[in-house]
């Protein structure tokens, strides 16, 4: 009986989740003291972990209510801010406006200097001073592109910048430099700069390349005489005077100089049917310089014949006369079909070759068209 009643009474301990003793009990008693002693070990553990968990609430509690003062605090932030950023849109419309009034107008003298500076540095970039300074375009570049109203240190660095273009153009000074050749190949050399309008070096023409800021020999140089007056002129000495071509177009007339074919070049691009006008041309200047030898002698002897009172019969007039002369006692019919006779005689020798020469003159123009 007692162990039925000790197999309930442990039941009941294990299904109100109390600690049964390993042991044993010894009577109904003892094991009640020990189940109410288990139960009261429990009720403080759980009375300590709802104080845990109650004080862990109190904290969560805290941190929420100390970020709800912040969300608030940021909000509160985030309208007074916005309130000062409409209050400076509105400040620097006001601003804005009173600028455009007070710059008056200023707004067109800044568009005229823009104007101005960006047609700057187009001339300084392409003109041959570039060769000998460089970066003189920062100034009229930076006015070129600004905003704003310029400085006076900005308008005063414009101004020396187109002074200094205006002086060099009326120089002829030496400046050493690296330049191109034909072969590619960078050489050193001692360039001459002719105002803004040739640059030499020695007896050779130079180009600037404003692309690659670089200065080039031309493929092909000008004629000899042009070649010549460059020798004189890096050759002379200072103060000295000498003749030199200048390219008022700053590079252009030269390009077109240079590519103008030569002689030779010229005569090569006829090919054969060039050759054969030539050949004709050569033929026919022969026949023409030996026609007028020889009509200038027969020329001479008949002035000389006009001259005489006595026919001589080294001329063609001469040999007219002389018929007359032989043959005056005959009658008018006779001596006159005798002097026609004696006059064309004359001719055929006089006009011999002529024909030759008004064949090659029609047949050149048409192997011209061919």
């Amino acid at each position: 009986m007692n162990n039925k009643i000790t197999t309930a009474v442990a039941a009941l301990a294990i299904s109100l989740g109390l600690a049964v003793p390993a042991h044993g009990a010894e009577s109904l008693d003892q094991l009640l003291q020990e189940v109410r002693k288990a139960r009261g070990e429990i009720s403080q553990e759980n009375k300590a972990r709802e104080q845990r968990f109650r004080q862990a609430r109190d904290q969560q509690a805290a941190l929420l209510e100390e970020v709800r003062g912040e969300l608030a605090a940021q909000e509160a932030r985030t309208e007074a801010l916005q309130q000062a950023f409409n209050d400076n849109e509105l400040a620097l419309e006001d601003a804005e406006e009173n600028l455009r009034i007070q710059q008056g107008d200023f707004g067109e003298l800044f568009g005229v200097v823009r104007q101005v500076a960006g047609d700057a540095v187009g001339t300084l970039s392409t003109s041959l001073t570039a060769a000998q300074f460089q970066d003189r375009t920062e100034a009229p570049r930076r006015l070129a592109d600004s905003k704003r109203l310029p400085s006076i240190d900005d308008l005063d660095a414009l101004r020396v910048s187109l002074m200094q273009e205006m002086i060099e153009a009326g120089k002829v000074v030496s400046f050493p430099a690296n330049i191109v050749e034909t072969s590619g190949t960078p050489a050193d050399a001692q360039v001459t700069r002719v105002g803004v309008f040739n640059l030499v070096t020695g007896d050779r023409f130079l180009q600037y390349d404003p692309d690659t800021a670089s200065i080039k020999e031309l493929a092909r140089q000008p004629q000899a005489r042009f070649q010549a007056m460059a020798g004189d002129l890096t050759s002379a000495s200072p103060n000295e005077i000498v003749g030199m071509a200048i390219d008022p177009s700053r590079g252009s007339l030269l390009g077109l100089v240079v590519q103008a074919p030569s002689l030779g070049e010229r005569i090569n691009q006829g090919g054969p049917v060039g050759y054969v006008i030539l050949a004709l041309g050569a033929i026919g200047l022969l026949i023409a310089i030996y026609k007028l030898i020889v009509l200038s002698g027969v020329g001479g002897r008949i002035r000389r014949q006009l001259k005489a009172s006595e026919p001589n019969t080294n001329n063609p007039l001469g040999r007219i006369l002389a018929v007359y002369h032989d043959n005056q006692d005959i009658d008018t019919e006779t001596l006159e079909l005798k002097l026609d006779e004696a006059i064309l005689k004359e001719v055929p020798p006089l006009e011999r070759w002529q024909g030759a020469i008004k064949v090659i003159a029609a047949v050149a123009p048409l192997l011209g068209l061919l």
